[in-house]
């Protein structure tokens, strides 16, 4: 077997090493942090249309622009996809969404204000550029056949393989924008209780956050469209992972799940090496189809992380998975419900008191009616309604007591106020942009634009 390069880490032959990459995220609590991750739909203001990459006012221009801010360029094939500067990345999503992943930081405000000035310096650059930036679930104008795509290799072999394993997979990579929560966890059963909780608590977020109503300009039948479209864009990796929940998960049976994922590529040299639907296993063995001989290193199994997608995803930390993209106060919302329920240990068996009874066949009911119906759908005789309410009680008294203020001395509960209005009202983002459309807007979904654009 040839050796892998140095540049992608460590050679892998064992499933053992695949294990300890994972054990490598235990940390103590002193150095837990919060990294949030948000996407955006870029538009002309003009023709309301997505930018392509290439246009004067396109996505390479959003970036060339953006590097007046102190951003390193990243290239690819000598393209501009990304850029990088003190521990955070904007990159880009297949359809042209912006993306920002945040640095690791150790409290709300810290993440509010990094949001903000990221806002702050793409406003600065796209109205230069007389273009709009917009958060939402899914794309409310635009079919996938109007929406460009993006310069990047991996893109080209997992749009090729998509439509072999489901019908909304490429609408998933092109149309849909989401803001996630990445967590840590101490020890392997402080990761599995996590799991557990926020696995069975996702569809309360995906209910808050429900902002996908429209497609192609008309109301779709569902409030987080965006969430529908997972179950049916590859089941192979997507969904809500039942083995999380029985006996046994950990580490290593997380691992075990990931190496019955099928691959999508292998990256070497620059290019990726199309390995759709072929199989780990066999890379660890060097006998990967794609790269005969060849045996993996840490980045490749890093890189096949990113290529599952279920609701909570494991790396070296906890991703939240479940929330639809929206306005600013709502992407510093998202870390605050998710700290506020994970990050103080009476919260979290709080919440683990609330869902531990749950079934799965619970779990597969919350998913499958919570995208169409969010905060009425029925459970247990109650509502997601009200168990949205209870959650937020819960993250709020375990925001209280993590104590971490402000200047002002506000600890971070106040992030929760705009989920709070949602759930006291039962009144989603897409609802209250649905009565727009039938209202004020005259059937027309073109307002939004304007009116919900950061």
């Amino acid at each position: 077997m040839s050796a892998p390069p140095k540049s992608r880490g460590e050679p892998v032959t064992a499933k053992r090493q695949l294990v300890e990459y994972l054990e490598e995220g235990n940390k103590p609590k002193a150095d837990w942090r919060i990294g949030t991750e948000h996407e955006k739909f870029v538009f002309d203001r003009k023709t309301l249309r997505s930018v392509s990459y290439e246009a004067p006012n396109g996505i390479r221009a959003l970036l060339e622009g953006l590097t007046r801010f102190g951003w390193e360029r990243i290239e690819e094939n000598g393209n501009i996809i990304a850029l990088a500067q003190n521990g955070e990345s904007i990159t880009l999503e297949p359809g042209g969404q912006f993306e920002l992943s945040g640095a690791p930081l150790k409290n709300i405000h810290e993440t509010c204000r990094e949001v903000g000035q990221h806002l702050k310096q793409v406003k600065e650059v796209s109205d230069e550029l007389g273009i709009g930036v917009l958060g939402m679930g899914f794309n409310p104008k635009w079919s996938r056949a109007d929406t460009p795509w993006m310069p990047k290799g991996r893109y080209k072999i997992m749009g090729d393989y998509m439509p072999k394993r489901g019908k909304l997979g490429i609408d998933m990579m092109i149309r849909t924008c989401t803001v996630q929560t990445n967590l840590d966890y101490s020890s392997e059963a402080d990761m599995v209780k996590k799991f557990r909780v926020s696995l069975a608590l996702q569809p309360i977020a995906t209910a808050l956050f429900a902002d996908s109503p429209f497609t192609e300009g008309k109301p779709n039948g569902y409030l987080s469209y965006r969430s529908h479209i997972w179950t049916d864009t590859d089941p192979d990796r997507c969904g809500i992972l039942p083995f999380v929940f029985e006996a046994g998960m950990g580490f290593e049976r997380y691992v075990d799940y990931l190496l019955d994922v099928p691959m999508y590529f292998v990256y070497r040299d620059g290019q990726y090496i199309d390995a759709s639907g072929q199989s780990f296993r066999a890379f660890l063995e060097g006998k990967l189809p794609a790269l005969p001989g060849e045996i993996p290193t840490t980045g490749d199994w890093s890189d096949h992380l990113t290529t599952a997608f279920p609701e909570v995803r494991l790396k070296r930390f906890l991703e939240m998975r479940g929330a639809d993209g929206g306005p600013w106060e709502r992407l510093c919302a998202l870390p605050a419900f998710w700290v506020g329920l994970l990050y103080d240990s009476t919260a979290l068996d709080a919440a683990w008191d609330l869902v531990k009874d749950w079934s799965i066949t619970d779990h597969e009911q919350l998913r499958r009616d919570v995208p169409k119906h969010a905060l009425k759908t029925p459970f247990h005789g109650r509502t997601v309604q009200e168990l949205a309410q209870e959650s937020l009680a819960i993250a709020r008294a375990g925001l209280q007591r993590r104590g971490a203020t402000d200047l002002g001395g506000m600890d971070e509960s106040g992030f929760l106020n705009p989920l709070q209005i949602i759930a006291d009202s039962g009144k989603t983002p897409a609802e209250l942009k649905l009565e727009l459309y039938r209202g004020k807007w005259s059937g027309s979904v073109d307002p939004v634009f304007s009116e919900f654009a950061y």
